[in-house]
């Protein structure tokens, strides 16, 4: 038998949402395997997709810090938020759903007609007053649908009705959108470079769109639904008359309730794969140099994993490098056999009996590390 040695291993996992993050799953994973496999090393390299954990990877692997600041919420109600800084001070990390997600309201508030990308205007107004060059924001989980209005408008753009009066926050005042006067946008602006991690290619209106795709998960009835994509197609028509720009079907427009569009317009946003964006900024290829196993894994893993999921991110790096990739997820899908055609050699899941979902925040850290200690026990036979 073909003796395999694995004296340096990777555990780069994404987030097991609703249970662990990231760097919980890191060391749950660890803690397993080290007591399988005594005499190897461990690199903790916890990754995200572009949403929640993104910035708490990037804090993490560059050695940076946490900037805590108030914004407003997706109700203008003032909420303590917060936004990650690179370890040289010169990127700063925000997640809209710090400010803007629609986990920081309850069901029965849920209403997109007046919601607002406000405070993710303010928390990237604050990290301009931290004289940052680089911005990455992700933009997963909003509660909005606003097409990035509220973030302009914090950040200086003005947006006038027929009658010259200033729009309400909210997506169902933009049907009424005569002019938007953009002279006032912070400078700071023009000197930074601004990626945004979005892995949807939906155009901001329309069937697709932003409204009609979305707009139902975040409290929207169908009739609100039209009326929010129509305030979405005007905003992208006045946008065009008055900043020259060409937005509705540019690839992710109809991203967070149409902050897509927003970013491309006001802050020369480029869209890049979440996973990519991620990867870059904590450098996940030198973490994985010189090791010989790469451990990656989420929630689940099944199909839906292909499509801009972080272990398959994690696994085109590590295939990169000629390393084996094993996956350890919560719960393992049918079709979780497509995943090796993407690197994914084998996938193990952690889940030990049916429980409800009320106790897989308390069982999930046991489960992990059990798993992940049979894994190691199967290596080390190898």
């Amino acid at each position: 038998m073909l003796k395999l040695t694995f004296n340096q291993i990777a555990i780069a996992p994404n987030a097991f949402k609703g249970t662990l993050t990231a760097a919980e799953a890191a060391g749950c994973i660890e803690r397993g395997m080290k007591r399988a496999l005594p005499g190897a090393s461990f690199i903790s390299a916890p990754i995200a997709d572009g949403g929640e954990g993104t910035a708490a990877a990037v804090v993490r692997a560059t050695g940076g810090r946490w900037v805590r600041c108030q914004a407003a919420d997706p109700l203008g109600r003032r909420i303590h938020a917060r936004f990650g800084l690179t370890g040289d001070g010169r990127t700063a990390v925000v997640e809209m759903a710090s400010s803007s997600g629609l986990a920081l309201l309850k069901a029965r508030e849920r209403n997109p007609l007046l919601a607002t990308t406000r405070g993710t205007g303010e928390l990237i107004l604050a990290a301009l007053d931290r004289r940052v060059t680089r911005l990455l924001i992700g933009i997963g989980g909003s509660a909005t649908n606003d097409g990035g209005m509220g973030m302009a408008r914090a950040l200086g753009a003005r947006f006038f009705d027929a009658r010259g009066g200033e729009l309400p926050e909210g997506g169902g005042s933009l049907m009424r959108l005569a002019r938007i006067d953009a002279r006032g946008l912070d400078p700071r602006l023009r000197q930074i470079t601004v990626e945004v991690a979005c892995d949807v290619d939906n155009p901001l209106f329309g069937p697709r769109g932003a409204a009609c795709v979305y707009g139902p998960q975040k409290g929207a009835t169908p009739a609100m639904v039209r009326r929010l994509d129509a305030g979405l197609k005007r905003l992208a028509a006045v946008i065009k008359q008055d900043l020259g720009m060409e937005v509705a079907m540019a690839p992710g427009a109809g991203a967070a309730g149409g902050l897509g569009a927003g970013l491309i317009a006001f802050l020369n946003g480029q869209m890049r794969s979440g996973v990519d964006m991620v990867m870059d900024a904590v450098d996940l290829r030198a973490q994985l140099a010189g090791c010989d196993l790469v451990i990656t894994g989420e929630g689940r893993l099944d199909g839906q994993t292909l499509f801009g999921k972080g272990p398959v991110g994690v696994a085109k790096v590590a295939k990169e490098l000629g390393l084996p990739v094993i996956g350890i997820c919560g719960s393992l899908g049918a079709d979780a056999g497509k995943l090796r055609g993407a690197g994914i050699d084998a996938c193990f899941s952690a889940l030990e009996e049916l429980m409800p979902e009320a106790q897989l925040a308390r069982c999930a850290p046991g489960m992990l590390e059990r798993c992940a200690e049979q894994v190691a026990r199967l290596l080390a036979l190898s």
